[in-house]
Parts: structure tokens; sequence; C-alpha cells
């Protein structure tokens, strides 16, 4: 974090990390070819110039002071093996490495031997074709080269009859004709000759090249890793800067406050200043939120705003806080959206229950935990029990800090029972049957969902939503709402079994009598059965209809 903010107060040495981190390519890939010798000369040249940079990232952090020297300390510059690659290879060599034109001249004495006769050869062929041309008066004399002929005076069929008497036909075209000279195959086997030996040992010299460079490779890896450690503290000032994030401090007594916080992503794909600020303190009297509201309102974006600040926080970056304090998390465990693993054999609601399982069983009090709208695939009593049983859970045994998003407004009556809970809601406000999403977290508890209102904005046709809202209201008025188990005895030491639904009180049903006809019609009726030819379903419908007349 100290190395953080003097790149950001030091704009002229990171400026100058920047400019050299441009030249750099990706040195694992580079290194990853290498030891794989599949690398070639133009990767090698890459790696090179990577290696160039190193001098002038390494004096330009140095001059951070003492943080800096600390990160450079960590690895060698490498110097000698760019060095090496700087004489031995040419600045723009050929992808192939096959073909030759790799070596920088001057790097290896024989194969320049060879270079010059091969140079020398075709002045020579050069020569050999002007002159031929000036004999002849072929105008249109050429000597031309393919690897199964070699090479060849190339002559148009209109000016054949011009062709001396010591020219051997090669081979014949449609519109030309294909000659050689003794004097020109004793020059070819000259020329093919040295250029076979430059190949082949320009070839060894790469190879050799490239095995120096493995030698260095755990260098070279550790120099990547450092350069890298450098380019993501400085991208961290830079977006800090441009930004205006604030620098975090980190306290030892758990606590959580940060004012004015945003979602960094978010925040940036909406018109500057729309986004809605928001706090959050928990600390060691308030370990978890219940958070309720309206669909839409933003209590995803707020729960994972506080994550990816932690996050942001504890690698070293600053935050979009104005004010922020953490603690440090030793993990975030998350259970937010909805995903199914068909392929597993397992629903949206398995899944649901698998990740909040790890998190029940491998968060700690130093962990942060952010569970959204857990039960919502199940029943309304078995979603409700479940939120609650988890949420009575992390409060007395994992004691981590918690951000716990619903629907079930009737969990919020907790708040009384659990001490070191509280209540949010994200505010929204109705107007001429609109709603209005303030996005802003108040204190205290949220009553309605709006999710008929949602379903309007989502341009569900009006025949439904209107019918949506004639039907809800009938529910609000006929059914009562389930009440909240209350605990009455603490929660014992043994592991619980979360997933039992809480027991409540229900009104006994009097059965009404049955008459010994009806009795014995159903006796009648089971006799015969023909048991053996019933399908599955048309077994429970049976079962079904004897139990309602029983009833």
């Amino acid at each position: 974090m100290e190395l953080v903010n003097k790149l950001k107060d030091e704009m002229l040495e990171r400026v100058n990390i920047q400019d050299a981190l441009q030249n750099v390519y990706d040195l694992e890939r580079l290194v990853g070819k290498v030891a794989y010798g599949n690398v070639n000369a133009r990767e090698l040249v890459q790696l090179k110039r990577s290696l160039q940079q190193a001098p002038s990232i390494f004096e330009a952090v140095n001059k951070l002071g003492i943080e800096g020297r600390a990160v450079t300390k960590e690895a060698e510059l490498c110097e000698a093996l760019a060095d090496h690659l700087q004489n031995a290879l040419v600045d723009e060599p050929p992808i192939s490495t096959k073909d030759g034109g790799m070596i920088r001249k001057g790097f290896h004495e024989q194969l320049d031997e060879y270079r010059e006769a091969n140079e020398n050869g075709k002045t020579w062929l050069s020569n050999l074709e002007r002159e031929e041309r000036e004999k002849s008066s072929i105008k249109t004399l050429k000597i031309g080269y393919n690897r199964v002929f070699g090479y060849y005076l190339e002559v148009s069929r209109g000016q054949s009859h011009l062709v001396p008497d010591y020219f051997e036909r090669k081979q014949t075209l449609t519109n030309a004709e294909r000659y050689v000279t003794p004097e020109l195959k004793d020059m070819e086997r000259k020329i093919l000759d040295a250029q076979e030996k430059m190949e082949v040992l320009e070839y060894d010299l790469f190879v050799q090249i490239r095995e120096t460079t493995k030698a260095q490779i755990t260098k070279i890896q550790q120099l990547a890793k450092v350069i890298s450690y450098i380019d993501v503290l400085q991208g961290f000032a830079v977006v800090s800067e441009n930004r205006r994030f604030t620098r975090p401090t980190f306290t030892d007594d758990r606590t959580l406050n940060l004012v004015n916080s945003r979602h960094p992503v978010v925040e940036v794909t909406i018109p500057a200043g729309d986004y809605v600020a928001n706090d959050v303190h928990l600390h060691e009297e308030r370990e978890m939120l219940l958070i309720t509201g309206p669909n839409m309102a933003g209590k995803s974006t707020y729960m994972r705003q506080v994550a990816i600040i932690s996050i942001m926080a504890q690698i070293g970056c600053y935050v979009p806080c104005d004010t922020a304090q953490l603690p440090r998390f030793d993990r975030i465990f998350t259970r937010i959206g909805a995903a199914d693993d068909l392929v597993s054999g397992q629903s949206t609601f398995m899944v649901e229950m698998v990740e909040t399982e790890y998190a029940l069983n491998q968060a700690t009090n130093n962990s942060l935990i952010l569970l959204d709208e857990i039960g919502r695939g199940t029943s309304t009593y078995d979603g409700m029990a479940l939120a609650q049983a988890i949420i009575e859970f992390i409060h007395e045994r994992v004691r981590a800090k918690t951000l716990f998003s619903t629907h079930y407004h009737e969990l919020t009556v907790l708040e009384e029972e659990l001490e070191t809970l509280d209540n949010v809601h994200v505010k929204a406000e109705e107007e001429d049957g609109n709603v209005v999403f303030l996005h802003r977290v108040e204190a205290g508890r949220a009553d309605k969902s709006y999710g008929i209102h949602v379903a309007k904005l989502a341009s569900l046709p009006t025949e439904v939503t209107d019918r949506a809202e004639t039907l809800l209201r009938t529910y609000e008025s006929e059914q009562p709402t389930a009440p909240v188990q209350e605990r009455t005895e603490p929660m014992p030491d043994e592991q619980l079994t979360l997933f039992e639904e809480p027991k409540r009180a229900e009104k006994v049903k009097e059965p009404k009598p049955t008459t010994d006809r009806e009795l014995a019609q159903l006796k009648e009726e089971l006799q015969q059965l023909d048991v053996l030819h019933l399908t599955p379903f048309e077994a429970l419908e049976k079962l079904y209809e004897w139990q309602r007349k029983l009833r």
C-alpha cells in the first residue's frame, strides 16, 4: 500500500515505469516456449527487448525509497543474457528457424565466410546475366532458380532462335525455354554448397542461443514476477488517482466502516455523478445486516461493493469510499445469483444449499459472508425456516461479518432476538402507482418488495400485471403471515440440522365422522381394485380420493 501511495504521488517516476512497460512482452509465455524448445528467433528478440527494459524500470522503482528497493532486490536484471541476445540475433528475424537470416553479422566468423561466398556467388550470377545478354543480344534473358532445377538461363520463346550453341536446354515452358551452361553449373554447386552449410550452421547457432536462454529460465521467471508486480502496483496508482479513490486503513478490532462507498465497476457504467453512495458500519456489536427492500433497488450491488472494496484494500489498492476502515478478512464467501449444475444432477436450489453449506462450515469469525435471497427456491415456509436457521447459526456459531438480503420481511423481527443483527433496507418511494428506486440504504426494515412493479418495468403484458395486483390484494387480505419461530432455548453445542423446518402451532381440524355405509363402499372399492395394473400416478390418485372421503 505504501508503494502504491508513492507511485501515486511521484508522477514522473510512474510515467517512466509506464513507458518502459510498453516494450515488455508476456515474459511468462516466452519463457514457457523456451522451456519447451519451440521458441523462434523473433520471440527471442521480444524476450531481449523485454529484458532491456528491466534496468530502467528498476531504476525508477528504486527512487521511490526503501519500499521500492525491497521489491527490486527480489530479482536479477539478466543483463548478460540481454547483451548476448542483442549480439547474436538480428533486429527483425524471420519466423522460420530453418531458412537462415537470424544471426547477426559478426557473431560467428565461419558463418560470415559462408555468407560472403553466397553473396559473391549472387554477384557473379548478376554479372553473368548481364554478360550473356550482351553477347547473345537476347534482351529477355534472365537467370532464375528453383529447388527442382537449380539455377537456369530463361529465354522467351520469341527469341529462342538467338540462343548460342553452348546453351544446353534444361526445360521447355509454354512461353519460354530454360538453359544451362557449364560455367553456370559449376557456380551453382559452389553457391548451393555455401548456402546449405550456412543454413545448417546458422540453425546450430540458434539452438545454442536457445539453450543458453533456457539455462536462465529461473532468473527470467523471477524477474517476470517482479515486473508484473510493479505493473499491477502502478495500475493501482493510476486508477486510484483517476477515480479519486481513498487509501484504506486496517483495524485490529474487526471494525468495518465505509463512508460513501461505491461499486467501482457499476459506477463507471452510468453517467458521472448518478451513482448513489452508501455507508456500511459493522463492529463487535453489529456483526450482521439483514437487508430488505424492493427488487431492482440495489441490495446485491450494496453487498458486492463491500466484498470488492475489501478485496481491493487487501491487495494494496485504494478504494471507492470517502473513508474506509476494514478488518483483514481471511476469506470471503458469497451466495449471490442463481445457477444450476444439471450435468451433476443439481438443481438451482441444491446448488444454493451446497454453496451455503460450504460457507457455514468453512467461515470463521474473521471471514466475510454475503448471502443473497437464501431459500427462494422452495416453498415459502421452507425457505423462511431455512433462512432463519442459517441466520441464527451464523449469529451464534460463526460470528462472521455477514450481509444477508431477503424478501422474507417476517425475518426482520429477528433484530429483537439476535444481539448483533440489525435491519437495514434499500429505500424506494411509490408515486402515482409507480415505484421510484432511490438506491439509498437506511436503517430499519422494508415491508414491500414491489415485484409487480419490476414486472411492469420488464414490459410484461398489462393483463398479467393487473391480474397479479388483484391476486396480491386477495392473498394479503385472506392469508395470515406465518410467524417467525422464536427460540425458547439456546442453540445446542452440537452441529445443528439446518434444513429442519421449525415446528409451528397448527390448528388441528376435527375429522368428519365416516358412516358405516361409506366405509363399506371404500372396502368394496379396495377389494375390486386391480393393484398390479395400476400406474404409480393412478395409485396416488386413488389414495388421495379415499383420504378425502375419510375426512
